[in-house]
């Protein structure tokens, strides 16, 4: 009997499909992406939605070795993957640089495999670069902020094999949820911290 894909499954994969297509034109019109994790993916995405210069962010999962892994694989903690985002930009208006700055106020890059209550290899601080400058640029970032924490920085700094885009309903979480007790507690405080320390590059 010849196995079938279900209409999920097809879903997922036009989905992609669309998406990477989407990325692959916006990089070609000189936008820049990188794929970066903190924890959360809610956190991270709500703490640099309005930075000058970001054309998208899409939550994701990248750095596992399961295609097309869905939230409740991924917290399972047997993907390998991390919850990630990854952000299209502009950079003529934010360098890759200051990004990576603001990225890493938003989380404790001192924390392994975790980030607060949230406990597990998908919530790694993680830098997935596209190319060689990313990988000089994180790298000289997590330099120059080490002298900031009293613990020493554990972010991952890797190239990106892969990425998958979240579940619909990830996007957009916090502006779409902002009455979560999650989003009260844990995902607000990050952003006005952040956007606090950054407020001159926000919108």
């Amino acid at each position: 009997m010849v196995k079938t894909e279900s209409n999920h499954q097809l879903q997922l994969k036009l989905s992609y499909l669309f998406r990477v297509i989407d990325s692959v034109c916006r990089v070609a019109m000189g936008m820049r992406s990188i794929v970066l994790g903190g924890g959360c993916f809610w956190c991270v995405e709500g703490a640099l939605k309005g930075l000058r210069g970001i054309d998208s962010i899409v939550p994701g999962y990248s750095g596992g070795h399961i295609e097309n892994p869905t939230y409740e694989q991924v917290c399972g903690k047997k993907t390998g993957h991390a919850e990630v985002v990854r952000v299209i930009f502009n950079p003529e208006v934010i360098d890759t640089f200051t990004l990576l700055e603001v990225f890493l106020t938003c989380h404790d890059p001192t924390q392994l495999n975790r980030q607060g209550n949230d406990i597990g290899p998908q919530y790694r601080s993680v830098i997935f670069y596209s190319d060689e400058r990313q990988k000089l640029d994180a790298e000289s970032v997590l330099s120059k902020i080490s002298s900031l924490f009293s613990n020493p920085i554990v972010t991952e700094v890797s190239p990106l094999i892969n990425f998958f885009p979240a579940e619909d309903y990830h996007h957009d979480y916090f502006t779409n949820n902002p009455r979560n007790p999650y989003c009260i507690t844990v995902v607000s405080p990050k952003i006005s911290k952040t956007r606090a320390k950054f407020s001159n590059l926000y919108d």
